[in-house]
């Protein structure tokens, strides 16, 4: 089942922008968010928001399987 994901506009320290999905609790505001629609995994995700950040990395609480340290 696909879910909307979005993508923070503004960096973490690191310079990684993170990938959430709808309903996560590390979300930023709306105003923050780049959506990236819906995808079936959070890899796909992660490859359409590096066409915004190339620096982009899925959310460790919401995508923990596209995170990386």
């Amino acid at each position: 089942m696909a879910k909307r994901y979005y993508v923070n506009k503004n960096a973490q320290s690191n310079g990684d922008h993170e990938v959430h999905v709808t309903g996560c609790s590390w979300m930023p505001d709306s105003i923050n968010c780049i959506s990236l629609g819906e995808h079936e995994t959070c890899r796909t995700a992660v490859t359409k928001a590096k066409e915004y950040y190339s620096q982009s990395n899925g959310c460790y609480y919401c995508c923990n399987a596209c995170h990386t340290s």
